[in-house]
């Protein structure tokens, strides 16, 4: 039996970066301003880069 696991998400949004961080989405904006968080702009949604949400979270703030 095969094994199916989802692969791991190449960006958040900010509502579920605040869930998988447990920051509040103030601190989380307040991160991209500082240059902390890595986004993108996708029309008119901010996605936050996962490989820099990690960083983050490795490295602390």
């Amino acid at each position: 039996m095969a094994n199916h696991t989802s692969p791991a998400p190449l960006a958040y949004s900010i509502k579920d970066a605040v869930a998988v961080t447990t920051l509040s989405r103030p601190r989380i904006y307040q991160l991209i301003n500082e240059g902390k968080l890595e986004t993108r702009k996708l029309g008119r949604r901010t996605i936050i880069l996962a490989d820099s949400l990690r960083r983050l979270v490795q490295e602390g703030c």
